[in-house]
């Protein structure tokens, strides 16, 4: 009789690997944007490309892995404004938040929308996440007519990939700015 294999520690040089690429990942990303290259980030971890495949097959499992951390913090706070008192303002913050996070790397705004109807992406689940959260939240602000009767979730969701894109094109005061009147354009006109 076998026994089951027993699920294996990685190695310690194998986790200094996995844990080197992350932090290029994060900086190359920053610096270059979602389409920087993979070489370039295996490099300045020390590590053969190879080896950055082998911990990640692709670049969506590079991506999701640098954002697990960064998604965890977006739905903690999304959990803190299901319950916030004033709808609008949930809505408001929780807009301000995504455009936060997409921006966070140039293109990523256009992966996580992608990443919505993806099924096979590492991104999907918190895509689809994202978008749950944000219909709730539209849903809440309407009825509590804090929002327009017509905007919907996807409205919500173009705002802020649009905001998010924006941010890398121009200044950031300009981005909020613009921003702001958008999050006006959502509110009921009295």
């Amino acid at each position: 009789m076998t026994t089951p294999a027993r699920q294996r520690r990685p190695r310690a040089d194998a986790r200094r690997n996995y844990e080197r690429l992350l932090a290029e990942a994060e900086t190359a990303f920053r610096e270059r944007g979602t389409d920087a290259p993979l070489e370039h980030i295996a490099r300045a971890a020390g590590v053969a490309i190879g080896t950055l495949y082998g911990h990640f097959p692709h670049r969506r499992a590079l991506l999701g892995a640098v954002l697990r951390d960064r998604h965890a913090a977006l739905f903690a706070h999304a959990d803190r404004l299901v319950d916030h008192p004033s709808a609008g303002d949930a809505l408001a913050d929780w807009i301000r938040a995504m455009v936060d996070h997409a921006a966070s790397y140039a293109g990523l705004a256009d992966i996580l929308a992608a990443g919505v109807d993806d099924e096979a992406s590492e991104l999907h689940a918190a895509c689809q996440r994202m978008t749950a959260t944000t219909a709730a939240l539209v849903d809440r602000a309407r009825r509590a007519g804090a929002v327009r009767p017509e905007v919907t979730g996807a409205d919500v969701l173009a705002l802020t990939s649009a905001a998010a894109w924006l941010r890398g094109q121009v200044a950031r005061e300009q981005t909020d700015r613009i921003l702001a009147f958008g999050l006006d354009g959502l509110r009921i006109v009295g």
